[in-house]
């Protein structure tokens, strides 16, 4: 099945253009000429798309209201998302990136730049999705039972955790917080399993060079944000100390993981100098992240 790619842009004979250059490399574009368009044919579309490329300046919702929507709502907020604009100042590069978007591309633009970026993009969501797809397996095979909180009581179901790799005795879960859990099977079990899920995937060799994965835990009714990172390390077969932070919470959106990948980066920092850190802190941090930004939809809405 060819890829699915949502093109969302107001010039009409640039939409055209990108039209035609996406089927001609074998992928399979729709195109809507605004944001509020595109809502409703997303909201059609029985196949969720693999990627949306979409301007930023247009009538009627504009790129940074599409994408703000797409990022709250479960159903789209995992699909790669790249900006395609005139905009070319420093400034709204940088707000684009912050927003969490996947890739900024600058007009006018080189087709091999995009369809690149496009290749590139397609690429890591079919690894993710195959996580996804493991995830689920690994799962259900195991008896589950865990209510969905309210939104107000998602920090009692919310687990932050770190779970280090060792050559000796493999996956071990060095700390967690809250240190007891609303899960019928353990943390470690939680822990190990996403693990070594992610290893078989990417591959030990690779595994670093994940980073930030947002995963659905449907067993868990949950969703599960994993950051990998290491350091150097001479006794370890890899020649290096591999570890995850992993956040797991009922809602978590792909607009959250940008400012939880940046504390998980802030954590990894310390455990690379071997600083203290207190994981309870940065739990109410990401707590405070996510029930401001559910407020925040909640008033927009």
């Amino acid at each position: 099945m060819k890829p699915l790619i949502l093109v969302v842009e107001d010039n009409v004979d640039l939409l055209y253009n990108l039209n035609l250059v996406l089927k001609s490399n074998n992928y399979n574009p729709i195109t809507a000429k605004n944001g509020k368009e595109a809502l409703k044919i997303l909201s059609e579309l029985e196949q969720v798309p693999d990627l949306i490329v979409s301007d930023i300046m247009m009538p009627e919702m504009d790129g940074y209201e599409f994408f703000r929507a797409i990022s709250n709502e479960s159903r789209w907020n995992r699909i790669p998302f790249v900006f395609l604009s005139a905009r070319t100042t420093p400034k709204d590069i940088r707000f684009g990136k912050m927003l969490g978007v996947d890739d900024y591309l600058t007009k006018p633009f080189d087709e091999k730049d995009l369809l690149a970026i496009i290749s590139g993009k397609i690429s890591r969501i079919n690894r993710i999705n195959t996580l996804n797809n493991k995830v689920d397996e690994v799962f259900s095979t195991i008896n589950i039972e865990v209510e969905i909180p309210p939104t107000s009581e998602q920090g009692e179901f919310m687990c932050l955790l770190l779970t280090i790799w060792d050559d000796k005795f493999g996956h071990q879960l060095n700390r967690h917080y809250p240190i007891e859990k609303n899960f019928s099977i353990s943390l470690n079990d939680i822990a190990n399993q996403l693990f070594t899920v992610a290893t078989s995937i990417y591959g030990h060799d690779k595994i670093t060079k994940a980073e930030g994965v947002l995963l659905n835990i449907d067993n868990l009714n949950s969703r599960g944000y994993l950051f990998f990172d290491s350091y150097p390390d001479k006794e370890e077969r890899f020649g290096e100390k591999q570890y995850m932070i992993a956040i797991i919470a009922p809602l978590i959106n792909y607009f959250h993981t940008l400012k939880i990948k940046n504390i998980f980066a802030d954590i990894s920092n310390k455990i690379k100098n071997k600083l203290n850190w207190n994981i309870e802190e940065y739990w109410k941090r990401i707590l405070d992240i996510l029930l401001t930004e559910t407020i925040q939809i909640k008033r927009n809405t």
